[in-house]
C-alpha cells in the first residue's frame, strides 16, 4: 500500500535465458525470464519491477503474473518458479492504491454508497485475490525471496508460495490499522494459524516484524544473507530434479522435495548463520496471548488504551519500544478496522482458503464504498498530514447499531450470480476438487 522512494532494479546474471531484455521490456511492471538447469529443465523467474513504488501490486501486475504462471504450468521444461522484487529495498509493500482512491472518491458521489460495487473496486480486489487463490493451488513449487519490505499484499504473495526465504532486511506487517481497511490478501487465512493469537495482535497493531518473526508464524522456511540472490538461483539450476523420473507422471508432487533439500543444502553451506534481529513475537508470546485473551475487543481496547493496565500484563512488554509502536498504531487506529479484523478472525477458524477470500472481497467492497478506507488513504498516501478523522469510535462501533454497521461489511452486494467469485463456493472450487 506504498508508493516511496526510488531504488535500481537489479539485473539478472546473464546466463540466464531472459525473453526481456529490451529497455521496452525493461519498462514493464513485471519481468518473466528462465534459467537453464544443468539437466536441460529450466527455473522460472518473476519480478516484481516497480521500485519506485516498493513494487506495490497493481491490476495489470496481477493479470500478467496470472497469465505467466498459466503458461509454465503447461510447459513441462518449467520445474520451480521464483518471485522477487526489483530492487533492494522491498520485495512488495502491498497494493498500489492510488487509483483506488480515485475511484472510491467518484463512486462514493454518486450517491450509491452501500448499494452498488465499486467496478474498479472490484478489478481491484478481484484481480489480486483471484492470484493469490491460483498460487496457493499451484503444483509447480513457487520459491519466494522476501527480502526487504514485504507488506499488506506482499504478505499475501508469501503466505500462497511453498518455500519462502528470508533475510536479515526483512521486514513484514499488515498495516491495513492505519489506512481503515483490514488484514486483506488471505491474511484473514494466516493470521489465524499464527501460534498463541499472535495474528490476532498482528492484525489489530499492524506490529512491524523481522525474519526470526516469519519462521515463527509459518511464513518462511529460510534465512539467507540479502545479497545471495544468485546463489539460491545456481543451487536450484544445479538441483536433483533427474531423481524426479523415477515418479513418471506424479514428479510434480516431489518436486518442492528438491527444492527443500536444495535450498537446505544451500544454507547449511555457510559457516556462521545469517545475523538477524531477536524474534520480537518469541519475547513477548506470553504476553501478547495474555492480552488478546483477556475477554472480548471491548477488553483488549480497555487495556491497550492504559499503559498502567500494560505493564500489569507485563512490564516489559509495556516498556519495550517495538510494542509501544505497535499500540500506538492501534490508538491512532481506524476503528471500524479493528472491529473488522476482530470480527473475521472469530468468524473464518472453520472455513476454507477460497470461502475466506469470498469474505475477504465481500468486505473489502464494502470498506471502498464507505468512508473510512478512503479517509485513511488520503491522510496517510494523498495529502500526508497523518491525521485521519475516523468515523466511527470504538465504542459506537460496539453498540447494537454499531455492530450492524460492521455486520453490513459482510453483506454480498452484487447482484444474483454476478459475484465475481461465487462458484468459490460451489462443487467447481479448488478445495473441493483437490479432495475428490
Amino acid at each position: 500500500m506504498n508508493d516511496m522512494d526510488n531504488t535500481t532494479a537489479n539485473s539478472t546474471q546473464s546466463s540466464s535465458s531472459n525473453t526481456t531484455t529490451s529497455d521496452e521490456s525493461r519498462s514493464s511492471p513485471v519481468l518473466f525470464q528462465t534459467y537453464p538447469t544443468h539437466c536441460g529443465h529450466l527455473i522460472a523467474e518473476i519480478c516484481l519491477n516497480d521500485s519506485k513504488a516498493l513494487n506495490a501490486l497493481s491490476v495489470d501486475m496481477c493479470q500478467m503474473i496470472s497469465a505467466q504462471l498459466i503458461e509454465w504450468q503447461h510447459n513441462d521444461a518449467v520445474m520451480a518458479v521464483l518471485l522477487r522484487g526489483s530492487g533492494d529495498k522491498a520485495f512488495c509493500a502491498g497494493g498500489n492504491i492510488r487509483k483506488l482512491y480515485d475511484s472510491m472518491c467518484e463512486h462514493q458521489t454518486t450517491g450509491k454508497i452501500g448499494s452498488t460495487p465499486d467496478p474498479y473496486a472490484t478489478e481491484f480486489f478481484g484481480s489480486e485475490y483471484d492470484l493469490y487463490r491460483q498460487m496457493h493451488f499451484y503444483d509447480k513449487p513457487l520459491i519466494l525471496w522476501g527480502s526487504g519490505i514485504v507488506m499488506g499484499g506482499g504478505l499475501g504473495l508469501m503466505a500462497a508460495c511453498s518455500h519462502r526465504i528470508v533475510t536479515e532486511t526483512t521486514r513484514f506487517a499488515m498495516p491495513e490499522i492505519s489506512i481503515g481497511l483490514f488484514p486483506d490478501a488471505t491474511g484473514s487465512w494466516f493470521l489465524q494459524r499464527m501460534p498463541a493469537k499472535v495474528g490476532l495482535f498482528l492484525g489489530l497493531t499492524g506490529a512491524q516484524c523481522h525474519a526470526a518473526d516469519a519462521m515463527l508464524v509459518n511464513l518462511a522456511e529460510f534465512v539467507l544473507p540479502s545479497g545471495d540472490y544468485e546463489q539460491v538461483v545456481n543451487a536450484l539450476e544445479k538441483a536433483d530434479w533427474p531423481s524426479l523420473n523415477q515418479f513418471g507422471a506424479n514428479r510434480l508432487r516431489h518436486a518442492g522435495t528438491v527444492v527443500s533439500q536444495a535450498l537446505s543444502h544451500l544454507t547449511q553451506s555457510y559457516s556462521q548463520a545469517v545475523p538477524l534481529s531477536p524474534s520480537k513475537l518469541v519475547e513477548h508470546w506470553q504476553a501478547i496471548h495474555t492480552l488478546m485473551n483477556c475477554g472480548g475487543l471491548k477488553d483488549i481496547d480497555t487495556v491497550m488504551q492504559d499503559d498502567r493496565q500494560l505493564a500489569t500484563i507485563n512490564q516489559s512488554f509495556a516498556e519495550d519500544s517495538w510494542s509501544q509502536k505497535a499500540i500506538g498504531n492501534y490508538r491512532r487506529g481506524c476503528p471500524v478496522t479493528a472491529a473488522l479484523t476482530y470480527e473475521l478472525y472469530h468468524k473464518v477458524g472453520g472455513l476454507s482458503l477460497e470461502q475466506i477470500l469470498y469474505l475477504e472481497t465481500n468486505v473489502a467492497i464494502n470498506c471502498a464504498n464507505r468512508p473510512d478506507f478512503k479517509e485513511g488513504v488520503r491522510a496517510l498516501l494523498i495529502d500526508k498530514d497523518k491525521n485521519p478523522q475516523w468515523s466511527m469510535s470504538l465504542d459506537e462501533c460496539l453498540t447494537a447499531d454499531g455492530q450492524t454497521y460492521i455486520d453490513a461489511h459482510f453483506d454480498n452486494l452484487y447482484p444474483t450470480g454476478e459475484h465475481p467469485f461465487g462458484e468459490w463456493l460451489t462443487d467447481k472450487a479448488f478445495g473441493v476438487r483437490s479432495v475428490y
